[in-house]
C-alpha cells in the first residue's frame, strides 16, 4: 500500500519525525513492521516480546481480527460523524462501557481522545458540578502530558512546563510501604495502622487547604508507571469516607489498570470502591485506535443539564474508535481475559518473587493480575536505589539495552522494572521472558555494595 523500502523507514523517519519525550539528537528507535499476540517483529525479522503491552496498553494483544474486523466494517458504513450527532455505534460503545462500571453506578459516558484530554474533561466536570477549583492529586502520579493533566501529575516530568500549567492543584504522599516517609523508624507497622496514618495526612492536608474549596481527588487506582503501588486494604475504602465527609468528588485514573490489567475491569474493583467518576483510555481499545472516556455517576452529568457543559472535541466520539472499543470489550469478556489476568498473575508473583530471592540488586517485588514491577537497589538495608530519582545509571541502561538484544521489549523507569504483558500471555512466554530478565539482573546485580 505504501512504496517505502524497509531499509528506508528509520533514515526516514529521523529525518522528519519529531519524537516526544526525547532529545531528538539521541533517538534510535525500534523500526517496527508487524505484530501478533504477544510478540512484534522490526524490519530485519527479529522477533521481540512484548513485555510491555507496548505502552501498556495492548490488553487483548496484537492482531486481534474481531477487533480489526470491528474496525473495518464500521469505516465502511460510517467513518465519522459531528459530535453533536449519534449513532448506533456510539449509543452501543456509551452503554458497554457504563454497563461494566462498579455495580453499573457510572451510567453517563464522556468519550475523549486518549487519557489526558479524559483526566481534563474529569477535573472541568467536578469543578463545574461543586462549583469548586482545587483538585487533590498524589505525587507519585502521570496523569497526561497535556497542560492540566500535566498539573495534575506528582512526578518531575511537571517540572519542565512549570509555572505554566493548570493552577489549583496541590499534592499529597502515597501510601508506598516500602520507601514510607512515615515508617522509616517503624517499618514493621501493621497494615491498618499504616493505611489509617496515609488517611490521617490526607485528611490533614484536606483540612488545611478547606475543604470547600476542593473539587476532586484524583488518584491513579494502582500507580502505574511511578511504581505499581498497591493501594493497602483499607486505603481506598477510607479516600471514598473522606469524599464524602466532605463532599469532594473522587475520581479515579484508571489509563492504566483498567480493563483486565488487575484481573478486574476497573482496579478499584479489588476493593469494592465506586468512585464518582472513572478515566479510562489505553485498554478501552487496546489501542486498536485512540480513545479515552470519562465515565461518571448520573448526578454529575445533571449538573449540565440546563446550561451547557463548555468544553468539547472535534473527535469526540469518533465511530472507528467506539468500533473498536466494543470489539475490544467483547474480547476481553469472551475470552475470559479477567480470570486469565487473575490465574497468570499469580503464575507471574511467583516468577517475579524467584527473580527477587536470586538477585541481590532486586529490593521488592510487587504486582497484582498482571501489572508488576522490580524495584532495583544498590544496598536492600538502606534501599538505596540502583538509580537516582528522575535519572538513570549504567547499570539500568545496561540491562535494558541486553533485554532488546535479546528480544525482549520492557520499560524501564528510574531504578524499576515493570512487567505489564498482553492479557493473552501464557505460562511459557511468561518464562520466556523472565530467562531473559534474569540474565539481565546480572548486570544490576554489579552494582550492588557488598
Amino acid at each position: 500500500m505504501f512504496d517505502l523500502p524497509d531499509s528506508e523507514i528509520l533514515p526516514l523517519s529521523k529525518e522528519h519525525v519529531f519524537y516526544t519525550w526525547s532529545a531528538q539528537a539521541h533517538v534510535n528507535p525500534i523500526a517496527l513492521k508487524r505484530a501478533e499476540g504477544v510478540y512484534f517483529w522490526d524490519v530485519d525479522d527479529k522477533r521481540y516480546l512484548d513485555f510491555n503491552s507496548m505502552t501498556m496498553c495492548v490488553n487483548i494483544g496484537h492482531g486481534n481480527q474481531r477487533v480489526i474486523r470491528a474496525m473495518q466494517d464500521q469505516v465502511a458504513d460510517l467513518a465519522y460523524a459531528s459530535p453533536g450527532m449519534t449513532t448506533k455505534v456510539r449509543a452501543l460503545a456509551s452503554q458497554a462501557v457504563a454497563q461494566i462500571t462498579p455495580k453499573r453506578a457510572l451510567s453517563k459516558v464522556l468519550f475523549t481522545l486518549g487519557g489526558a484530554d479524559a483526566n481534563e474533561n474529569a477535573i472541568k466536570l467536578a469543578r463545574g458540578y461543586t462549583g469548586r477549583f482545587k483538585i487533590l492529586a498524589r505525587y507519585r502520579s502521570y496523569h497526561g502530558a497535556t497542560a492540566g493533566a500535566m498539573a495534575l501529575s506528582g512526578d518531575p516530568r511537571r517540572a519542565a512546563w512549570e509555572p505554566n500549567l493548570m493552577p489549583g492543584v496541590v499534592h499529597f504522599l502515597d501510601p508506598y510501604r516500602y520507601r514510607s516517609t512515615f515508617h522509616r523508624t517503624n517499618p514493621n507497622i501493621s497494615e491498618a495502622d499504616f493505611t489509617q496514618d496515609y488517611l490521617n495526612h490526607l485528611e490533614e492536608i484536606i483540612r488545611y487547604e478547606d475543604p470547600r474549596t476542593i473539587a476532586a481527588i484524583l488518584i491513579e487506582s494502582v500507580t502505574g508507571t511511578n511504581g505499581v503501588i498497591i493501594p493497602p486494604e483499607g486505603y481506598l475504602q477510607g479516600l471514598r469516607a473522606l469524599c464524602d465527609k466532605y463532599g469532594i468528588v473522587m475520581i479515579a485514573d484508571e489509563v492504566m489498570s483498567g480493563f483486565g490489567r488487575t484481573g478486574k475491569w476497573f482496579a478499584v474493583d479489588n476493593w469494592n470502591v465506586v468512585p464518582d467518576m472513572i478515566t479510562m483510555a489505553k485498554g478501552l481499545t487496546s489501542a486498536y485506535a485512540p480513545l479515552g472516556a470519562v465515565a461518571m455517576k448520573p448526578e454529575i452529568a445533571a449538573a449540565f443539564d440546563e446550561h451547557p457543559y463548555e468544553a468539547g472535541l472535534t473527535y469526540t466520539s469518533h465511530p472507528v474508535s467506539l468500533a473498536a472499543a466494543i470489539a475490544n470489550i467483547q474480547v476481553i469478556s469472551e475470552d475470559k481475559l479477567l480470570e486469565r489476568a487473575t490465574r497468570l498473575g499469580l503464575v507471574m508473583k511467583r516468577m517475579l518473587t524467584d527473580l527477587g530471592e536470586a538477585h541481590p540488586s532486586v529490593g521488592e517485588v510487587r504486582s497484582i493480575g498482571l501489572f508488576g514491577i522490580l524495584e532495583l537497589v544498590r544496598d536492600r538495608n538502606t534501599k538505596e536505589p540502583m538509580a537516582a530519582w528522575n535519572e538513570s545509571s549504567p547499570e539500568m541502561v545496561g540491562l535494558r539495552k541486553y533485554c532488546l538484544e535479546h528480544g525482549l521489549f520492557l520499560y524501564t523507569h528510574w531504578h524499576t522494572v515493570l512487567i505489564i504483558p498482553p492479557l493473552v500471555i501464557d505460562e511459557a512466554q511468561l518464562a520466556e521472558g523472565m530467562k531473559v530478565l534474569d540474565e539481565a539482573l546480572a548486570i544490576t546485580d554489579e552494582g550492588v555494595r557488598l
